[in-house]
């Protein structure tokens, strides 16, 4: 592969002409790399959420790392207590130093930040926080370890026949996924459904395009919010091992559709992979799949779990990704299902609670004159 075909394309395009050119250098690229070594499995699956219809489907028992996909668990369980009245969306919970040191990406709060728990919700929904979803796990009733025992009944008891959780956010680092931890593209979609089935009232958080926060402005790490017609959610989720993931939720003229898809090159390639699923879900006359609860893997339960690490961040592949962006630094994409991705976005609040101290001087206004401490965390 010629140099100029691997490097990095941040393109400056402007205009019909110069835009083609850099549709023919992504094809030419893609091409080459294609060329250059084995295919990379990419499983995903597409259902009807009307009639729980499987409408197409690619190696969709296929074990996988679902790295931030478990926080949709974490979240099921999450909206389960609050819809109980077993928790108070507005209850605060505190960040550990364990959940403070979990990686990227996440809120870079200090140990001791306390928030609500609607407030977390919104982070590890939309920005993806991993130590928010860590901090959702150690609050919950019995600890951490019950939480996590929970995640996987709960799979159980839904249907989830392939799938393990080890942990509230699928996480141990970018480069090592947290080892025992797997699903499937087809238990995805069965925990995608039940949540939309099941918890209507909270199908907002799956909505919002952006968090302001004490730490920066984050947005929406699923960018077909606003940019997909009709899609309202779900998650994404990226380790080395797994590539880029994505669940997505899509209503369009009396149809609604789920998608879930694995192993994307990269980030803009997993935004045009979950359109291209989606477009075919609302648009397809073939309706009658089998239905996703008697669609079941054989039974082979020492599978192993598929590592891409070589595929996604070698430095080789590193190099022959292409990212294509305008001026402004947005990313461009080449599916027709997506609108340009501007560079600003409504967001919404999701800010840390005061710190006691804090809280003591705004009780004690008129002895302003008097120094008091103030937590400021790192950021």
């Amino acid at each position: 592969m010629t140099r100029p075909a691997q490097r990095r394309l941040q393109g400056r395009f402007q205009g019909p002409f110069q835009a083609l050119i850099a549709l023919w250098l992504v094809a030419i690229t893609l091409a080459l790399a294609a060329a250059a070594g084995p295919a990379r499995a990419s499983p995903y699956i597409v259902v009807d959420a009307n009639t729980e219809r499987v409408l197409a489907a690619e190696e969709p028992f296929k074990r996988w790392y679902p790295a931030s996909l478990a926080k949709l668990m974490t979240a099921y369980l999450v909206f389960e207590d609050m819809k109980a009245g077993r928790l108070d969306p507005q209850a605060a919970i505190t960040f550990s130093a364990a959940a403070a040191n979990e990686p990227a990406s996440k809120m870079y709060f200090a140990p001791g930040t306390r928030v609500t728990v609607d407030t977390a919700l919104k982070m590890m929904l939309v920005h993806s926080a991993n130590d928010a979803a860590r901090a959702v796990a150690e609050h919950a009733i019995g600890g951490r370890e019950a939480f996590v025992k929970r995640m996987n009944e709960t799979a159980k008891a839904l249907g989830m026949t392939d799938t393990h959780f080890v942990n509230a956010n699928g996480m141990n680092s970018m480069s090592n996924p947290q080892p025992g931890q797997y699903t499937t593209a087809r238990d995805m979609a069965v925990l995608a459904i039940a949540i939309e089935k099941t918890f209507p009232e909270y199908l907002y958080y799956f909505t919002i395009p952006g968090i302001a926060s004490d730490s920066g402005k984050y947005r929406n790490t699923n960018l077909l919010i606003g940019n997909f017609d009709g899609a309202t959610g779900m998650k994404t989720g990226f380790v080395c091992a797994s590539g880029y993931n994505q669940v997505s939720f899509a209503k369009r003229n009396g149809r609604e559709v789920v998608a879930v898809a694995f192993g994307a090159p990269s980030v803009p390639a997993r935004a045009e992979k979950a359109a291209e699923l989606l477009q075919t879900g609302l648009t397809t006359g073939d309706r009658d799949g089998p239905r996703l609860d008697s669609y079941l893997p054989p039974a082979a339960p020492d599978r192993p779990v598929a590592d891409v690490t070589s595929q996604i961040c070698s430095a080789e592949a590193a190099e022959n990704r292409v990212i294509l962006r305008d001026d402004d630094g947005n990313l461009m994409f080449s599916s027709p299902y997506l609108k340009p991705l501007v560079k600003e976005y409504p967001t919404v609040d999701a800010y840390r609670l005061p710190n006691d101290t804090e809280m003591a001087a705004s009780s004690l206004e008129n002895l302003s004159s008097v120094p008091l401490p103030y937590a400021r965390p790192v950021q």
